[in-house]
């Protein structure tokens, strides 16, 4: 790492009495990749439900819905992919825990205008640490799943607005977006 950004991510690596939402906590001092140290931390309540979409032409989403995709039931095989891609978070994005969730729901909702099916994940667990990223990871590994499933007709879908809606549990409590 170069000079100037190696002091720029030290800067940014304030010691733990620093304000928790102005510092970045997956780097320690020197400014290097770090998991953060939850085993001081409460065990409690933990949930979070993060939403996503994928747009398409409306004739794709006509095949979604009439069921007859050679490769099944693409809601159904998404949801499966959602939930699943939730218990493997921690196998995909380097730093973060694995962790024993106790449930995961991943719902989807038919937009036809635009045409478009809205994915929502919501994962539970009762831990040290949220389960912030294994709902976002369930939206987007559903979503494209629905794309794998239905390239070969529509190459030009979208997915879009994928974000965390809601997180409670811990320290920093209950978070709505706005």
């Amino acid at each position: 790492m170069p000079k100037k950004a190696s002091a720029r991510v030290r800067a940014r690596a304030k010691p733990a009495a620093a304000e928790p939402h102005t510092r970045l906590t997956h780097f320690n001092a020197q400014g290097e990749a770090r998991m953060v140290d939850v085993g001081v931390k409460a065990v409690t309540e933990r949930r979070a439900v993060a939403q996503g979409r994928i747009l398409m032409q409306p004739a794709t989403l006509a095949l979604i819905l009439a069921g007859g995709h050679e490769k099944g039931d693409v809601l159904g095989v998404a949801r499966v992919a959602g939930i699943q891609a939730a218990k493997k978070t921690a196998e995909l994005i380097p730093l973060c825990h694995p962790l024993a969730l106790t449930a995961v729901d991943v719902h989807f909702t038919v937009r036809r205008t635009p045409a478009a099916v809205d994915c929502e994940a919501t994962v539970r667990t009762q831990g040290q640490t949220g389960v912030e990223m294994e709902a976002l990871t369930a939206v987007e590994i559903a979503l494209l799943t629905i794309y794998d499933m239905c390239k070969a007709v529509d190459r030009g879908m979208t997915l879009t607005d994928i974000r965390l809606l809601e997180k409670s549990g811990g320290a920093s409590g209950h978070w709505t977006r706005r």
